[in-house]
Protein backbone atom coordinates (compact mmCIF):
# COMPACT_ATOMS: atom_id res chain seq x y z
CA UNK A 1 0.00 0.00 0.00
CA UNK A 2 1.39 3.43 -1.06
CA UNK A 3 2.31 5.95 1.64
CA UNK A 4 3.22 9.49 1.14
CA UNK A 5 4.23 11.03 4.42
CA UNK A 6 6.91 13.84 3.53
CA UNK A 7 8.81 15.62 5.82
CA UNK A 8 10.52 18.89 4.18
CA UNK A 9 14.35 19.72 4.71
CA UNK A 10 14.98 16.94 7.09
CA UNK A 11 18.22 16.06 8.62
CA UNK A 12 18.49 12.69 6.57
CA UNK A 13 16.95 11.08 3.57
CA UNK A 14 17.06 6.94 3.62
CA UNK A 15 16.64 5.89 -0.06
CA UNK A 16 15.67 2.78 -0.24
CA UNK A 17 13.22 0.42 2.17
CA UNK A 18 15.52 -2.33 2.81
CA UNK A 19 17.54 -4.10 6.30
CA UNK A 20 20.15 -1.45 5.64
CA UNK A 21 17.78 1.81 5.44
CA UNK A 22 15.22 0.14 8.06
CA UNK A 23 18.21 0.00 10.32
CA UNK A 24 20.24 3.14 10.36
CA UNK A 25 16.98 5.46 10.69
CA UNK A 26 16.10 3.22 13.48
CA UNK A 27 19.40 3.60 14.86
CA UNK A 28 19.87 7.10 14.23
CA UNK A 29 16.63 7.87 15.27
CA UNK A 30 17.27 6.31 18.94
CA UNK A 31 20.55 7.92 19.44
CA UNK A 32 18.61 11.56 18.52
CA UNK A 33 15.44 11.43 19.26
CA UNK A 34 14.73 14.99 17.55
CA UNK A 35 16.32 14.11 14.03
CA UNK A 36 14.20 14.37 11.82
CA UNK A 37 14.43 11.26 8.72
CA UNK A 38 12.43 10.90 5.37
CA UNK A 39 12.73 7.45 3.88
CA UNK A 40 11.77 7.43 -0.38
CA UNK A 41 10.96 3.92 -1.77
CA UNK A 42 10.40 2.98 -5.05
CA UNK A 43 7.63 0.36 -4.89
CA UNK A 44 4.31 0.63 -3.32
CA UNK A 45 5.19 -2.07 -0.57
CA UNK A 46 8.09 -1.78 1.70
CA UNK A 47 11.21 -4.13 1.69
CA UNK A 48 9.96 -5.73 -1.41
CA UNK A 49 13.63 -6.22 -3.32
CA UNK A 50 16.65 -7.57 -2.27
CA UNK A 51 15.28 -7.76 1.40
CA UNK A 52 12.24 -9.60 0.63
CA UNK A 53 11.91 -13.21 2.02
CA UNK A 54 11.59 -14.97 -1.06
CA UNK A 55 14.41 -12.83 -2.87
CA UNK A 56 17.50 -13.92 -0.59
CA UNK A 57 18.33 -17.26 1.43
CA UNK A 58 17.55 -15.85 4.65
CA UNK A 59 20.51 -17.63 6.28
CA UNK A 60 21.33 -15.60 9.45
CA UNK A 61 24.85 -15.25 8.16
CA UNK A 62 26.85 -16.39 11.15
CA UNK A 63 30.20 -17.88 9.54
CA UNK A 64 28.51 -21.54 11.15
CA UNK A 65 27.93 -23.37 7.90
CA UNK A 66 29.33 -21.56 5.02
CA UNK A 67 32.05 -23.15 3.41
CA UNK A 68 33.11 -20.23 1.66
CA UNK A 69 33.94 -17.98 3.94
CA UNK A 70 36.71 -21.14 5.49
CA UNK A 71 37.50 -22.14 1.87
CA UNK A 72 41.34 -23.11 2.03
CA UNK A 73 43.24 -25.06 4.32
CA UNK A 74 46.93 -23.90 5.16
CA UNK A 75 50.11 -26.02 4.74
CA UNK A 76 50.30 -27.62 7.70
CA UNK A 77 46.43 -28.90 7.04
CA UNK A 78 44.74 -26.22 9.46
CA UNK A 79 41.48 -23.86 8.21
CA UNK A 80 42.17 -20.40 8.94
CA UNK A 81 38.77 -19.82 10.51
CA UNK A 82 39.20 -16.06 10.80
CA UNK A 83 36.64 -14.78 8.81
CA UNK A 84 34.26 -17.04 10.24
CA UNK A 85 34.85 -15.75 13.42
CA UNK A 86 34.64 -11.80 12.29
CA UNK A 87 31.03 -12.85 10.61
CA UNK A 88 29.86 -14.57 13.27
CA UNK A 89 30.48 -11.22 16.18
CA UNK A 90 28.79 -9.13 13.64
CA UNK A 91 25.76 -11.29 13.09
CA UNK A 92 25.99 -11.12 16.92
CA UNK A 93 25.26 -7.20 16.39
CA UNK A 94 22.51 -7.61 14.65
CA UNK A 95 20.61 -9.90 17.07
CA UNK A 96 21.15 -7.64 20.00
CA UNK A 97 20.02 -4.55 17.85
CA UNK A 98 16.45 -6.96 17.27
CA UNK A 99 16.24 -7.98 20.74
CA UNK A 100 16.66 -4.26 22.17
CA UNK A 101 13.73 -3.16 19.03
CA UNK A 102 11.50 -6.30 20.73
CA UNK A 103 11.94 -5.52 24.33
CA UNK A 104 11.54 -1.79 24.16
CA UNK A 105 8.67 -2.12 21.88
CA UNK A 106 10.10 -0.88 19.11
CA UNK A 107 9.03 -3.89 17.07
CA UNK A 108 7.23 -7.32 18.23
CA UNK A 109 5.56 -10.54 17.56
CA UNK A 110 9.80 -11.72 16.57
CA UNK A 111 8.94 -15.24 15.55
CA UNK A 112 7.63 -13.29 12.35
CA UNK A 113 11.22 -12.52 11.31
CA UNK A 114 13.27 -14.94 13.13
CA UNK A 115 13.48 -18.34 14.17
CA UNK A 116 15.88 -20.99 15.03
CA UNK A 117 17.19 -23.47 12.19
CA UNK A 118 19.50 -25.39 12.44
CA UNK A 119 22.92 -24.79 10.39
CA UNK A 120 24.60 -27.52 8.95
CA UNK A 121 28.13 -28.25 6.49
CA UNK A 122 27.50 -31.25 4.41
CA UNK A 123 30.44 -33.01 2.00
CA UNK A 124 31.06 -36.01 0.36
CA UNK A 125 34.41 -37.42 -1.05
CA UNK A 126 37.43 -38.40 1.09
CA UNK A 127 39.39 -35.41 0.50
CA UNK A 128 36.02 -32.94 1.54
CA UNK A 129 35.36 -35.00 4.76
CA UNK A 130 38.89 -34.50 5.87
CA UNK A 131 38.52 -30.53 4.68
CA UNK A 132 35.70 -30.68 7.19
CA UNK A 133 37.08 -32.35 10.01
CA UNK A 134 40.24 -29.75 10.00
CA UNK A 135 37.42 -27.20 9.70
CA UNK A 136 35.63 -28.15 13.38
CA UNK A 137 39.16 -28.36 14.89
CA UNK A 138 39.59 -24.49 13.92
CA UNK A 139 36.10 -23.62 14.56
CA UNK A 140 35.60 -25.78 18.11
CA UNK A 141 38.80 -23.96 19.00
CA UNK A 142 36.92 -20.66 19.54
CA UNK A 143 34.31 -20.11 21.71
CA UNK A 144 31.95 -18.84 19.33
CA UNK A 145 31.55 -22.26 17.89
CA UNK A 146 32.31 -24.33 20.88
CA UNK A 147 28.86 -26.04 20.42
CA UNK A 148 29.62 -27.22 17.08
CA UNK A 149 29.32 -31.11 16.46
CA UNK A 150 31.35 -32.66 13.60
CA UNK A 151 30.31 -36.54 12.74
CA UNK A 152 30.78 -39.04 9.61
CA UNK A 153 28.22 -41.78 11.29
CA UNK A 154 25.36 -41.55 8.78
CA UNK A 155 23.08 -42.94 11.29
CA UNK A 156 23.52 -39.41 13.18
CA UNK A 157 23.72 -37.30 10.11
CA UNK A 158 20.62 -38.89 9.38
CA UNK A 159 19.11 -37.93 12.75
CA UNK A 160 20.09 -34.23 11.86
CA UNK A 161 19.03 -34.16 7.76
CA UNK A 162 17.06 -37.38 7.58
CA UNK A 163 16.98 -36.21 3.49
CA UNK A 164 20.71 -36.00 3.42
CA UNK A 165 20.90 -39.58 3.43
CA UNK A 166 17.58 -40.73 1.76
CA UNK A 167 18.98 -43.06 -1.33
CA UNK A 168 22.80 -41.99 -1.17
CA UNK A 169 25.29 -44.40 -1.98
CA UNK A 170 27.88 -45.50 -0.30
CA UNK A 171 30.22 -42.58 -0.18
CA UNK A 172 32.17 -40.80 2.57
CA UNK A 173 30.24 -38.10 4.10
CA UNK A 174 30.55 -35.64 7.06
CA UNK A 175 28.43 -32.28 8.70
CA UNK A 176 28.68 -30.72 11.09
CA UNK A 177 25.61 -29.05 12.70
CA UNK A 178 24.95 -26.22 15.23
CA UNK A 179 21.96 -25.67 16.69
CA UNK A 180 22.50 -21.97 17.11
CA UNK A 181 21.71 -20.97 13.61
CA UNK A 182 18.76 -18.78 12.59
CA UNK A 183 15.84 -17.92 9.78
CA UNK A 184 15.57 -14.55 9.19
CA UNK A 185 13.20 -12.86 7.27
CA UNK A 186 14.73 -9.54 6.49
CA UNK A 187 11.93 -7.73 4.63
CA UNK A 188 9.98 -8.47 7.69
CA UNK A 189 12.20 -7.16 10.05
CA UNK A 190 12.64 -3.95 8.08
CA UNK A 191 8.69 -3.24 7.64
CA UNK A 192 8.51 -3.62 10.98
CA UNK A 193 11.36 -1.18 11.96
CA UNK A 194 10.24 0.87 9.21
CA UNK A 195 6.67 1.08 10.85
CA UNK A 196 7.78 2.32 14.01
CA UNK A 197 9.91 4.96 12.54
CA UNK A 198 7.33 6.41 10.23
CA UNK A 199 5.45 6.76 13.82
CA UNK A 200 8.06 9.05 15.25
CA UNK A 201 6.96 12.81 14.65
CA UNK A 202 9.24 14.24 12.17
CA UNK A 203 9.70 11.33 10.49
CA UNK A 204 8.07 10.18 7.08
CA UNK A 205 7.78 7.19 4.59
CA UNK A 206 6.85 7.61 1.26
CA UNK A 207 6.66 4.38 -0.93
CA UNK A 208 6.35 4.90 -4.60
CA UNK A 209 8.63 7.65 -5.20
CA UNK A 210 11.22 7.19 -7.37
CA UNK A 211 14.04 9.40 -6.70
CA UNK A 212 15.56 11.66 -10.07
CA UNK A 213 18.11 13.45 -9.15
CA UNK A 214 20.56 14.37 -6.89
CA UNK A 215 22.56 17.66 -6.79
CA UNK A 216 25.00 18.47 -4.02
CA UNK A 217 24.97 22.17 -2.78
CA UNK A 218 26.84 24.32 0.08
CA UNK A 219 24.03 23.29 1.85
CA UNK A 220 23.93 19.87 1.63
CA UNK A 221 21.93 17.88 -0.99
CA UNK A 222 18.53 18.79 -2.74
CA UNK A 223 16.96 15.30 -3.79
CA UNK A 224 14.67 15.35 -7.01
CA UNK A 225 11.31 12.83 -6.03
CA UNK A 226 8.95 11.11 -8.16
CA UNK A 227 5.66 10.58 -7.38
CA UNK A 228 4.78 7.13 -9.27
CA UNK A 229 1.12 7.38 -8.97
CA UNK A 230 0.46 10.89 -9.48
CA UNK A 231 3.83 11.93 -11.95
CA UNK A 232 4.73 14.98 -10.02
CA UNK A 233 8.10 15.64 -9.50
CA UNK A 234 9.51 17.73 -6.18
CA UNK A 235 12.28 18.51 -4.58
CA UNK A 236 13.53 17.71 -0.74
CA UNK A 237 16.64 18.97 0.85
CA UNK A 238 18.87 17.87 3.51
CA UNK A 239 22.50 17.37 5.09
CA UNK A 240 22.88 13.70 4.75
CA UNK A 241 21.88 11.23 2.02
CA UNK A 242 21.80 6.86 2.79
CA UNK A 243 21.79 5.62 -0.48
CA UNK A 244 20.16 1.81 0.59
CA UNK A 245 18.83 0.92 -2.87
CA UNK A 246 20.01 -2.82 -3.45
CA UNK A 247 20.77 -2.73 -7.01
CA UNK A 248 19.29 0.74 -7.56
CA UNK A 249 21.93 2.24 -5.77
CA UNK A 250 25.07 2.26 -8.39
CA UNK A 251 22.28 4.77 -10.53
CA UNK A 252 22.00 6.79 -7.79
CA UNK A 253 25.91 6.98 -7.09
CA UNK A 254 26.59 8.28 -10.69
CA UNK A 255 23.57 10.94 -10.64
CA UNK A 256 25.31 12.39 -7.27
CA UNK A 257 28.59 13.03 -9.46
CA UNK A 258 30.38 12.61 -6.21
CA UNK A 259 34.50 11.27 -7.10
CA UNK A 260 34.23 8.58 -5.57
CA UNK A 261 31.80 6.97 -7.62
CA UNK A 262 34.04 7.57 -10.72
CA UNK A 263 34.77 4.44 -12.39
CA UNK A 264 32.11 2.13 -10.09
CA UNK A 265 30.76 -0.01 -12.43
CA UNK A 266 27.71 -3.12 -11.69
CA UNK A 267 27.83 -6.58 -13.30
CA UNK A 268 24.23 -7.77 -12.37
CA UNK A 269 23.18 -11.70 -12.14
CA UNK A 270 19.90 -13.08 -11.22
CA UNK A 271 18.77 -15.60 -9.04
CA UNK A 272 16.42 -18.62 -9.45
CA UNK A 273 15.30 -20.81 -6.28
CA UNK A 274 13.50 -24.52 -6.47
CA UNK A 275 11.09 -24.55 -4.14
CA UNK A 276 9.60 -27.85 -2.16
CA UNK A 277 5.86 -27.20 -0.08
CA UNK A 278 4.84 -30.87 0.13
CA UNK A 279 4.07 -31.19 4.21
CA UNK A 280 5.51 -34.37 4.28
CA UNK A 281 8.69 -34.06 2.55
CA UNK A 282 9.23 -30.04 4.22
CA UNK A 283 8.40 -31.43 7.86
CA UNK A 284 11.49 -34.24 7.66
CA UNK A 285 14.06 -30.79 6.92
CA UNK A 286 14.73 -28.33 9.97
CA UNK A 287 18.15 -27.07 8.84
CA UNK A 288 19.83 -25.00 6.41
CA UNK A 289 22.93 -27.15 5.11
CA UNK A 290 25.26 -26.01 3.35
CA UNK A 291 27.74 -27.51 0.68
CA UNK A 292 31.02 -27.48 -1.34
CA UNK A 293 31.12 -25.05 -4.41
CA UNK A 294 30.39 -27.51 -7.07
CA UNK A 295 33.41 -27.55 -10.17
CA UNK A 296 31.90 -25.44 -12.39
CA UNK A 297 30.00 -22.69 -10.76
CA UNK A 298 31.76 -19.65 -9.07
CA UNK A 299 32.67 -18.90 -5.30
CA UNK A 300 29.39 -17.50 -4.54
CA UNK A 301 27.25 -19.83 -6.43
CA UNK A 302 27.72 -22.51 -3.35
CA UNK A 303 24.51 -24.81 -2.82
CA UNK A 304 22.34 -24.77 0.21
CA UNK A 305 19.25 -26.58 1.21
CA UNK A 306 16.77 -24.55 3.57
CA UNK A 307 14.44 -24.52 6.08
CA UNK A 308 12.14 -21.28 5.69
CA UNK A 309 9.73 -19.61 7.44
CA UNK A 310 8.13 -16.91 5.61
CA UNK A 311 4.48 -15.52 6.39
CA UNK A 312 4.06 -17.90 8.69
CA UNK A 313 4.56 -20.79 6.60
CA UNK A 314 7.41 -23.74 6.51
CA UNK A 315 9.36 -24.53 3.31
CA UNK A 316 12.12 -26.21 1.58
CA UNK A 317 14.44 -24.18 -0.49
CA UNK A 318 17.15 -25.11 -2.81
CA UNK A 319 19.74 -23.14 -5.14
CA UNK A 320 20.80 -20.40 -5.93
CA UNK A 321 20.27 -20.93 -9.60
CA UNK A 322 22.20 -18.05 -11.37
CA UNK A 323 20.59 -16.20 -14.70
CA UNK A 324 21.64 -13.74 -16.86
CA UNK A 325 20.00 -10.32 -16.40
CA UNK A 326 20.48 -7.01 -17.55
CA UNK A 327 18.39 -5.63 -14.71
CA UNK A 328 19.34 -4.23 -11.78
CA UNK A 329 16.15 -4.58 -9.81
CA UNK A 330 13.95 -7.82 -9.70
CA UNK A 331 10.66 -5.83 -9.26
CA UNK A 332 11.30 -2.09 -10.59
CA UNK A 333 14.52 -2.68 -12.88
CA UNK A 334 14.64 -2.11 -16.77
CA UNK A 335 16.79 -4.15 -19.48
CA UNK A 336 18.41 -1.11 -19.81
CA UNK A 337 19.53 -0.63 -16.56
CA UNK A 338 23.03 -2.48 -17.60
CA UNK A 339 23.58 -0.66 -20.58
CA UNK A 340 22.45 3.18 -19.18
CA UNK A 341 24.85 2.21 -16.34
CA UNK A 342 28.39 2.38 -18.65
CA UNK A 343 29.86 5.58 -18.47
CA UNK A 344 32.98 6.78 -20.48
CA UNK A 345 34.92 6.48 -16.60
CA UNK A 346 33.98 2.85 -15.93
CA UNK A 347 34.06 1.50 -19.09
CA UNK A 348 37.84 0.17 -19.34
CA UNK A 349 36.88 -1.54 -16.09
CA UNK A 350 34.12 -3.13 -17.92
CA UNK A 351 35.70 -4.33 -20.73
CA UNK A 352 38.22 -5.98 -18.33
CA UNK A 353 35.87 -7.50 -16.02
CA UNK A 354 34.39 -9.05 -19.32
CA UNK A 355 37.91 -10.15 -20.77
CA UNK A 356 38.70 -11.69 -17.56
CA UNK A 357 35.73 -12.81 -16.31
CA UNK A 358 34.48 -15.23 -19.52
CA UNK A 359 33.74 -18.26 -17.79
CA UNK A 360 31.58 -16.46 -15.39
CA UNK A 361 29.52 -15.13 -18.19
CA UNK A 362 29.91 -18.45 -19.99
CA UNK A 363 28.49 -20.04 -16.39
CA UNK A 364 25.41 -17.31 -16.30
CA UNK A 365 24.47 -18.68 -19.72
CA UNK A 366 24.63 -21.75 -18.95
CA UNK A 367 22.75 -21.77 -15.95
CA UNK A 368 19.60 -19.30 -17.22
CA UNK A 369 20.03 -21.94 -20.32
CA UNK A 370 19.34 -24.80 -17.92
CA UNK A 371 16.14 -27.25 -17.80
CA UNK A 372 14.38 -28.27 -14.29
CA UNK A 373 15.79 -31.89 -14.81
CA UNK A 374 19.51 -30.37 -14.74
CA UNK A 375 18.31 -28.26 -11.57
CA UNK A 376 17.23 -31.27 -10.11
CA UNK A 377 20.28 -33.04 -10.72
CA UNK A 378 22.02 -30.52 -8.69
CA UNK A 379 19.31 -30.95 -5.83
CA UNK A 380 20.38 -34.77 -5.96
CA UNK A 381 23.81 -34.04 -4.70
CA UNK A 382 21.76 -33.00 -1.31
CA UNK A 383 18.86 -34.99 -1.67
CA UNK A 384 19.99 -38.22 -3.86
CA UNK A 385 15.86 -39.36 -3.52
CA UNK A 386 14.19 -35.74 -4.27
CA UNK A 387 11.70 -36.24 -7.33
CA UNK A 388 10.28 -33.67 -9.97
CA UNK A 389 7.02 -33.65 -8.88
CA UNK A 390 7.74 -32.11 -5.54
CA UNK A 391 9.29 -29.03 -6.70
CA UNK A 392 8.85 -25.90 -8.65
CA UNK A 393 11.37 -22.96 -10.05
CA UNK A 394 10.54 -19.52 -8.38
CA UNK A 395 12.79 -16.28 -9.09
CA UNK A 396 14.36 -14.81 -6.79
CA UNK A 397 16.16 -11.20 -5.94
CA UNK A 398 18.72 -9.92 -8.80
CA UNK A 399 22.43 -9.09 -6.65
CA UNK A 400 24.80 -6.32 -8.96
CA UNK A 401 28.16 -7.43 -7.74
CA UNK A 402 30.45 -3.93 -7.37
CA UNK A 403 32.74 -3.60 -9.88
CA UNK A 404 35.79 -1.54 -9.22
CA UNK A 405 39.74 -0.91 -10.05
CA UNK A 406 42.03 -2.58 -7.94
CA UNK A 407 45.11 -2.16 -8.17
CA UNK A 408 45.07 -1.08 -11.60
CA UNK A 409 43.17 -4.64 -12.55
CA UNK A 410 39.05 -5.04 -12.33
CA UNK A 411 38.02 -6.98 -9.72
CA UNK A 412 34.58 -7.96 -8.91
CA UNK A 413 33.92 -7.94 -5.51
CA UNK A 414 32.29 -11.31 -4.27
CA UNK A 415 31.51 -10.85 -0.76
CA UNK A 416 31.20 -8.29 1.50
CA UNK A 417 29.48 -4.89 1.16
CA UNK A 418 31.62 -2.06 -0.01
CA UNK A 419 30.34 1.57 1.46
CA UNK A 420 31.20 4.31 -0.74
CA UNK A 421 30.67 8.02 1.46
CA UNK A 422 32.01 11.13 -0.04
CA UNK A 423 34.99 13.00 1.20
CA UNK A 424 32.90 15.45 3.70
CA UNK A 425 30.57 12.59 4.97
CA UNK A 426 27.11 13.54 3.59
CA UNK A 427 26.27 10.52 1.57
CA UNK A 428 27.07 7.46 1.69
CA UNK A 429 25.86 4.46 -0.41
CA UNK A 430 26.41 0.36 -0.10
CA UNK A 431 26.91 -1.67 -2.96
CA UNK A 432 28.00 -5.48 -2.08
CA UNK A 433 26.71 -8.64 -1.39
CA UNK A 434 26.56 -11.51 1.37
CA UNK A 435 26.55 -11.41 4.12
CA UNK A 436 25.35 -7.98 3.81
CA UNK A 437 21.83 -8.32 4.76
CA UNK A 438 23.03 -10.24 8.22
CA UNK A 439 25.54 -7.92 9.18
CA UNK A 440 23.76 -4.90 8.03
CA UNK A 441 23.43 -3.07 11.84
CA UNK A 442 27.48 -3.53 11.99
CA UNK A 443 27.54 -1.99 8.32
CA UNK A 444 25.53 1.16 9.43
CA UNK A 445 26.99 1.12 12.76
CA UNK A 446 30.27 1.88 10.82
CA UNK A 447 28.10 4.52 8.60
CA UNK A 448 27.36 6.52 11.94
CA UNK A 449 30.80 5.93 13.41
CA UNK A 450 31.73 7.35 10.22
CA UNK A 451 29.20 9.83 9.11
CA UNK A 452 27.84 10.86 12.89
CA UNK A 453 31.00 10.52 15.01
CA UNK A 454 29.11 13.24 17.09
CA UNK A 455 26.31 10.84 18.45
CA UNK A 456 28.31 8.22 19.74
CA UNK A 457 31.14 10.60 21.49
CA UNK A 458 28.77 12.29 24.18
CA UNK A 459 27.89 9.87 27.56
CA UNK A 460 24.27 10.12 26.71
CA UNK A 461 24.90 8.82 23.06
CA UNK A 462 27.36 6.20 24.19
CA UNK A 463 24.79 5.13 27.16
CA UNK A 464 22.54 4.30 24.28
CA UNK A 465 24.47 2.49 21.93
CA UNK A 466 25.45 0.51 24.86
CA UNK A 467 21.94 -0.32 25.67
CA UNK A 468 20.97 -0.69 21.97
CA UNK A 469 24.11 -3.18 21.06
CA UNK A 470 26.02 -3.80 24.46
CA UNK A 471 29.12 -5.30 22.82
CA UNK A 472 29.20 -2.60 19.93
CA UNK A 473 32.68 -1.63 21.64
CA UNK A 474 33.76 -4.24 23.26
CA UNK A 475 35.91 -7.37 21.36
CA UNK A 476 33.79 -10.61 22.10
CA UNK A 477 36.12 -12.52 20.14
CA UNK A 478 38.90 -12.48 23.00
CA UNK A 479 39.52 -15.30 25.04
CA UNK A 480 38.36 -13.65 28.23
CA UNK A 481 35.71 -12.40 27.13
CA UNK A 482 33.94 -15.66 25.76
CA UNK A 483 31.89 -15.57 29.45
CA UNK A 484 30.71 -11.82 28.54
CA UNK A 485 29.69 -13.04 25.05
CA UNK A 486 27.48 -15.50 26.54
CA UNK A 487 25.74 -13.41 28.74
CA UNK A 488 25.02 -10.94 26.06
CA UNK A 489 24.13 -13.52 23.02
CA UNK A 490 21.70 -15.50 25.14
CA UNK A 491 19.87 -12.74 26.89
CA UNK A 492 19.41 -11.44 22.88
CA UNK A 493 17.98 -14.90 22.43
CA UNK A 494 15.51 -15.28 25.34
CA UNK A 495 14.08 -12.09 23.59
CA UNK A 496 13.90 -12.78 20.06
CA UNK A 497 12.35 -16.39 21.35
CA UNK A 498 15.21 -18.27 19.90
CA UNK A 499 16.36 -21.81 20.72
CA UNK A 500 19.07 -21.50 23.58
CA UNK A 501 22.34 -23.11 23.43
Amino acid sequence: MTSSTHIENPDVILIGSGVMSANLGALLRRLDPGLRIQLYEVTDELAQESSNGWNNAGTGHAGICELSYTPKREADGSVNVSKAIEIFEQFEHSKQFWSYAVSSGMVNRPREFINSVQHISFVHGESQVDFLKARHAGMTAHHFFRAMEYSTDRAIIAGWAPLLLEGRSDVPIAATKMDAGTDVNFGEISRKLLGWLGQQEGCGIASGHRVVGLKKSSAGWEVRVKNLATKEVRSNRTKFVFVGAGGGSLSLLQKSGIPEAKGLGGFPIGGQWIVCDNPEIVRQHQAKVYGQALDTAPTMAVPHLDTRILDGKKTLLFGPFAAWTTKFLHRQGSVTDLPFSVRPDNLATLLNIGIHNFDLVRYLVQQGTQSMADRLEVLRVFYPAAQAKDWKLIDAGIRVQAIKKTDGQAGIVHYGTEVITDADRSISALLGASPGASVSVNIVLEVIKKCFPQLLTSRDGRARMKAMIPTYDEDIKLPENAARFREVSQRADEILELRLP
